[in-house]
């Protein structure tokens, strides 16, 4: 078809005549409204980069003798990190007398990696790096599915809330009504004796 032919339907159509592959033999043009082209792809971009995942490293250091409090409070540290989907870089750091001893670095790595479970895997074998030991541990979920996991448990909890939060209303309205039913019952006998009908209450005076 010749370009001017092509304009005069995209005229016509009230549409736009735009060439979408300009390298081919001939060139390829297409009709369509161009200002609701850019517009969809401008949200299915905006859709993409919300649901990119950036891979975070985080980092914890220990001691070769940590003692075992600090140990655990390190170790949940990681384990929170590798819930979340997080890799985690663990530092080893040798001070003094303590660079003699690498074998020390090597068997806490070791440990806390026996520790962690099925959390996460090494991702990088312990290696020395200048004063320091470091290995990395990978999470075995992935970053997307940990934040969806945490996603759902934050909309059940909300709905778990709401309803409790609707119970106790519901409990609340009905205890004024109840009390008012009660006191209605224990009344309705007493205004029973004293409504006594006029001609009972003559012929017993006259009596």
């Amino acid at each position: 078809m010749r370009v001017e032919d092509a304009l005069r339907l995209a005229a016509e159509s009230d549409l736009d005549l735009v060439e979408v592959a300009p390298m081919a033999k001939p060139p390829v043009a297409k009709l369509m409204d161009f200002g609701k082209f850019k517009y969809e792809a401008a949200i299915k971009e905006r859709e993409a980069r919300k649901n990119q995942v950036n891979t975070v490293i985080k980092e914890i250091k220990f001691r070769p003798k940590i003692d075992p409090h600090d140990y655990a409070t390190k170790k949940g540290h990681v384990e929170r990190f590798l819930k979340a989907g997080d890799k985690v870089k663990v530092t080893i750091m040798f001070r003094g007398r303590e660079q003699s001893r690498p074998e020390l670095g090597y068997r806490l790595l070791q440990r806390l990696a026996a520790d962690i479970g099925d959390l996460g895997f090494v991702e990088s074998t312990p290696k020395q790096d200048g004063r320091n030991m470091i290995m990395v541990i990978g999470p075995t979920k992935k970053k997307a599915e940990a934040k969806a996991e945490q996603r759902r448990k934050r909309e059940d909890g909300a709905a778990a809330a709401a309803a409790a939060h609707e119970a106790s209303a519901a409990a609340t309205t009905a205890g004024p009504a109840a009390d008012t039913i009660a006191e209605a019952a224990v009344n309705a006998p007493a205004e029973a004796a004293v409504n006594v009908p006029a001609e009972v209450e003559a012929a017993t005076t006259t009596e």
